[in-house]
């Protein structure tokens, strides 16, 4: 039998795993995970993604929280069984309030790495941006990579680093199918908390 045969006549253990995600909590009797979309936006397309995210984790079964990154309190970080957080680009990077949002993250809920509350959180990063070079991946990546330093378990969905979106002039707006990357990327990270959290449980 052939590598190709092989494949086609066994699922991916990932994917038995998530086939069960969803509907996990529900059998076992626990709650569904919370999920808390953070998001930054000045001209509302950000905010779009961020409803995109939501609508998606709340497909897969989840409590969702959905708030401006300023609005976020500590409670709402330390209850979350998955943090989300998206950003409009700046040059290349995330906007300056996301990363205010992200120091505050640590400085205010895990300051001592001995108490680590914030670890094995699922995380997940989008972001939107004027043009199609113009730094959206480098974007989720800094937002990711903050997440891995304080040991929380990253995910991507919706596209190789996240969800992303192009909104500038040659394509104003979030498209259909741009905000079918947010569904999917909120989904993906719903179905990862259950099985993060089923596991914890256990």
């Amino acid at each position: 039998m052939n590598r190709r045969d092989l494949l086609k006549g066994s699922a991916p253990m990932g994917a038995s795993l998530l086939a069960t995600a969803a509907p996990a909590f529900a059998q076992q009797g626990s709650s569904p995970p919370t999920v808390l979309v953070a998001y930054h936006s000045v001209t509302g397309n950000t905010e779009k993604m961020a409803q995109g995210v939501a609508e998606g984790a709340r497909t897969a079964g989840a409590t969702v929280n959905l708030k401006r990154v300023g609005n976020v309190t500590a409670d709402d970080l330390v209850t979350a069984d998955a943090i989300t957080v998206g950003s409009p680009v700046y040059f290349a990077n995330m906007a300056g309030e996301v990363k205010m949002f992200l120091d505050k993250m640590v400085r205010e809920v895990q300051p001592d790495p001995r108490e680590p509350k914030l670890r094995n959180k699922v995380g997940a990063a989008f972001a939107t941006g004027a043009s199609i070079s113009n730094g959206k991946e480098t974007t989720m990546l800094s937002i990711l990579q903050a997440m891995l330093v304080i040991q929380m378990i990253v995910v991507s969905g919706g596209g190789a680093f996240g969800a992303s979106a192009t909104t500038g002039p040659d394509s104003p707006g979030i498209d259909d199918k741009e905000l079918a990357t947010a569904r999917d990327l909120g989904k993906r990270v719903a179905e990862i908390a259950v099985v993060i959290k089923r596991g914890s449980a256990t």
